[in-house]
């Protein structure tokens, strides 16, 4: 039996506008696929429109949405740890490098034990899809198993994902470190398989993706990213996630050992950047560099709530948007202290407040924001009966 929804929708459009939608018709299948919409339709003619449609009142479930409520796409994160999700909260006194070190690595090693796994990523999905989040960008611990029980958990959950095993062999503590290149490769490869064998939905798609992870450049040696980008330029189609100039001392710590001028320019010397590779941050980028991440029409994922936590400043974002790089936005657990894409609006949105210059697609951007969050706070509730895609 088909489910179909009347009332209001607001459905973004792009960056700068967005759809608003007062009374609005969707019909769900049984399967969750939207089969049909109609924009406006008069409560007056709303069994006229169903007639049209073959829809008789006795073979749906008509849902029709209170004052307050309103129906919207399912939030996208496009950079999460899941392997973080227990440490939420921890560290806010130390900056990125420190904080890695003393709370994260030691949390993310614990994924060594698969057991550890199956108990802790079942409420770490929960949670963020009881978020409202229907596609993520999840980075995985750099343990095979442990990832492939992520990556069999989101598939279970109906959500549409993209499921990624770190890749580091440089710079890491002897308890989380991987021993080689070739365990590195031959893992994530295996990966790979695991995750394209998973059941496709009923229109034949698949709703788990692999995603070549190396974790930062400064935790993967040079041998390490020319055998990734060996993997990347062979698979088009595979989508490529990491992290950029999150953090000063980072920057200064990618450039020394890579012998280059900028952060953007170790991952392009890999053929690591390209119009499907996700960068989470880009607080400290140049102006230069957002130039050449827009040449190769790479993305970065705006994580507000990590970017003030760990006190390492705030994404440029209106120039990253002027100059044509791609912004989505990222909740970074557990640098982030919540798992909701709400929270990142909002943080969003305060940030902006006290930055962004008043370009035209500033404001236009800071409204959608600020209806955004007003509704939030009338504390409507939010149905999701569609998904947006990631990358």
């Amino acid at each position: 039996m088909c489910t179909i929804y009347y009332g209001p929708v607001i459905n973004p459009q792009s960056v700068t506008d967005y759809l608003a939608l007062p009374q609005c018709l969707i019909c769900v299948s049984p399967q969750g696929d939207i089969e049909w919409l109609v924009e406006d339709v008069e409560y007056t003619k709303l069994n006229d429109v169903l007639a049209q449609h073959d829809c008789a009142l006795s073979d749906i479930t008509l849902v029709s949405l209170q004052e307050g409520e309103f129906l919207m796409p399912g939030f996208v994160d496009t950079h999460t740890h899941a392997c973080q999700v227990p440490n939420l909260g921890v560290g806010g006194e130390m900056e990125l490098l420190q904080w890695l070190d003393n709370y994260t690595f030691p949390t993310e090693a614990r994924f060594k034990d698969v057991g550890y796994a199956k108990r802790a990523y079942p409420d770490v999905v929960r949670r963020i899809v009881n978020s409202g989040t229907t596609t993520c960008c999840y980075y995985g611990s750099l343990h095979l198993e442990a990832t492939k029980v992520l990556a069999s958990l989101v598939h279970a959950a109906g959500q549409r994902v993209f499921v990624g095993k770190c890749n580091m062999n440089w710079n890491c503590p002897p308890n989380y470190i991987e021993p080689s290149v070739k365990e590195s490769v031959d893992t994530t490869l295996a990966l790979f398989k695991y995750i394209e064998e998973l059941p496709k939905v009923a229109c034949g798609e698949p709703l788990v993706h692999p995603i070549l992870t190396p974790r930062f450049a400064i935790s993967c040696t040079e041998e390490l990213l020319t055998r990734l980008s060996e993997i990347a330029q062979k698979n088009p189609k595979l989508a490529i996630q990491t992290h950029i100039s999150e953090n000063k001392a980072e920057v200064e710590l990618t450039k020394s050992l890579f012998k280059t001028n900028s952060y953007a320019e170790a991952y392009d010397k890999f053929h690591l950047l390209r119009n499907n590779t996700v960068l989470a941050h880009g607080v400290q980028l140049t102006e230069d560099e957002m130039v050449l991440i827009a040449k190769r029409g790479s993305g970065v994922a705006h994580c507000p709530t990590s970017n003030f936590y760990l006190s390492s400043g705030m994404a440029r974002v209106g120039m990253l948007l002027d100059h044509g790089v791609k912004v989505g936005l990222g909740t970074d657990v557990s640098g982030g202290y919540s798992p909701s894409i709400l929270t990142e609006i909002q943080h969003d949105h305060t940030g902006k407040s006290a930055t962004l210059k008043s370009t035209w697609r500033a404001v236009i951007y800071l409204n959608l924001v600020r209806n955004i969050v007003s509704s939030q706070e009338q504390k409507s509730k939010t149905h999701r009966a569609c998904e947006c895609s990631c990358i």
